[in-house]
């Protein structure tokens, strides 16, 4: 139950202290439901040896941490849309982020919309579902908290004058050749940024303002809430104070060993990096050298630090308030990101930095604690898992498995396989969708023409455009020691796969090796795994 209570709060940085007056009991526990955009497990908690995170290290250290948790497509709208209602891209129709879930399933339950039914109130700020996915009147019960007093609302994503110049006269430039199509990507400003601002001069700390006036305003009521707080960093632009840079000595940040393509790997797995090369000051073709790659890779790492000071103050609030003893936490990324590894940069591929993601869960009745798990688990049973914690029912279109027996047996016999996908990523835009003839005539005309040789090398009679371009699909599972990747026509499922990858974990972790060829027979067990489906792997 929510204790009554009375306390006053002197939050960290530059936000003003409130009080909370007395709060009404009620018999479900609530939900804080933190996501972090392009968070790849690169914590400290996850074995990173360069990670600055003791926020989310010491929940893991209390909670319950999931060494293997996958998306279900590394891509934020289609993942995003995935967890939020329990289903999977082939259900929710839903493979890029340029349409909305709606426009898909105007019917599809929603995660918390569920919650409403069952008497919480809900709201959220900042990315919860993708954007233009908000779902405002349908899946939240109430708006949050808006504004701060004495706080000016961040605008846009840079401080820097010189920034925010570069930034305008880039879409400026683009606008009046591409129109509207610009905003897809075609412009941008630097990929990164470092200025000696207070944290809640950047959208996250000004957003975890809001969610602690938010969660005040919650706990006023008498309903028991479902609270989602979401990060937009680590997703570029990697713009964090400076005090966060300062937290790393850029000589020892190590960068990836493995920067080759998969030996053997489908032409088509790898993408040539459009998102970040959109950026100002990025080589638009060839390889990112070892200079700028250790400056990117500081930024993406101070962002990280940044967030998890961020969700610190947000913890801290919750427990000063008296709510913690009543709340469950829960804390995933959308999806993975590769910081050079395989020679990308980005999110959008079916290989494991791209799909595992970070999960972690704290509940205050759990079992076992400090605790990591092997078992493999997907962001779609999420929604089952916090309605089994929560003490509601659980809808019947799910399509994930509640994980919860984990939190009181982590080292349980659990499924056999978790399932991603995820159309062809070397000729498709980072959002996933088709290739913009905007795209073809800037810069990543000639990218796109060395990525597509190389398919037609590798394909050579197999090559169809319109199939490759706007139908092949990547269909990926990885069970306990393999990961299978199989590239065949989305239209027809019963096709012959044009292409097909086996990596072996427990000799290759960092999958630089196909050896689908040289395994035909266990290649043949896995595809009929794979064709047997998510249900089977339970």
């Amino acid at each position: 139950m929510n204790r009554l209570f009375t306390a006053a709060f002197v939050f960290l940085g530059n936000f003003l202290p409130w009080s909370v007056g007395v709060v009404s009991a009620a018999d479900r526990p609530n939900v804080l439901f933190i996501a972090v955009d392009d968070l790849r497990p690169e914590l400290g908690c996850y074995g990173s040896e360069i990670a600055i995170t003791p926020h989310l290290d010491a929940l893991a250290s209390d909670g319950l941490l999931f060494d293997r948790a996958y998306c279900q497509q590394a891509i934020c709208r289609p993942s995003r849309a995935s967890l939020m209602t329990g289903t999977r891209p082939e259900t929710t129709g839903l493979f890029h982020n340029y349409v909305s879930l709606r426009e898909l399933q105007p019917d599809i339950l929603t995660m918390p919309e569920h919650f409403v039914a069952e008497g919480y109130e809900t709201a959220y700020v900042g990315k919860i579902f993708h954007h233009g996915d908000t779902d405002d009147d349908r899946s939240w019960s109430r708006k949050s908290a808006n504004w701060l007093k004495d706080i000016e609302r961040p605008k846009g994503p840079y401080r820097l004058p010189e920034n925010v110049k570069l930034r305008q006269e880039n879409f400026n430039a683009m606008f009046a050749k591409y129109g509207e199509a610009a905003r897809r990507g075609l412009a941008s400003g630097p990929a990164y940024e470092s200025a000696d601002v207070p944290d809640h001069a950047y959208v996250d700390g000004y957003n975890t303002r809001l969610a602690i006036k938010t969660m005040r305003q919650l706990a006023d009521g008498e309903k028991p809430f479902f609270l989602g707080m979401g990060y937009h960093l680590p997703h570029l632009n990697w713009c964090a104070p400076k005090k966060y840079w300062d937290l790393y000595d850029p000589a020892e940040i190590p960068l990836s060993d493995q920067v080759d393509a998969p030996q053997g790997g489908a032409a088509m797995g790898l993408h040539a990096s459009f998102e970040l090369r959109t950026r100002s000051g990025i080589p638009k073709s060839g390889p990112i050298d070892r200079t700028l790659s250790r400056t990117l890779k500081h930024a993406y790492l101070a962002s990280t630090s940044y967030v998890d000071a961020q969700i610190g103050l947000l913890l801290d609030s919750l427990e000063q308030s008296g709510l913690r003893q009543n709340t469950i936490i829960v804390v995933w990324g959308d999806h993975g990101w590769h910081l050079g590894d395989m020679g990308v940069w980005g999110k959008a591929t079916n290989y494991e930095i791209a799909t595992r993601v970070p999960l972690m869960i704290w509940t205050p009745e759990m079992e076992v604690r400090g605790e990591t798990t092997k078992a493999l688990v997907e962001l779609v049973d999420l929604f089952p898992t916090l309605c089994e914690l929560v003490g509601i029912p659980k809808p019947g279109h799910l399509e994930g498995h509640s994980f919860a027996p984990l939190l009181s047996d982590p080292h349980r016999e659990w499924k056999k396989a978790a399932f991603s996908q995820y159309p062809n990523p070397a000729l498709r835009e980072w959002a996933a969708n088709p290739l913009s003839q905007g795209m073809r005539e800037t810069w990543f005309g000639p990218l796109i023409e060395q990525v597509e040789q190389r398919i037609i090398e590798q394909q050579g009679d197999r090559w169809d455009r319109d199939l490759f371009e706007q139908h092949l699909m990547g269909y990926t599972m990885r069970t306990d020691r393999y990961r299978l990747v199989v590239w065949r026509d989305h239209r027809d499922r019963e096709a012959k796969p044009v292409f097909i990858e086996l990596f072996d974990h427990h000799n290759d972790p960092q999958e630089t090796n196909n050896i689908a060829k040289r395994q035909p027979d266990l290649v043949q067990t896995l595809l009929r795994q794979l064709e047997s489906g998510y249900a089977a792997s339970l």
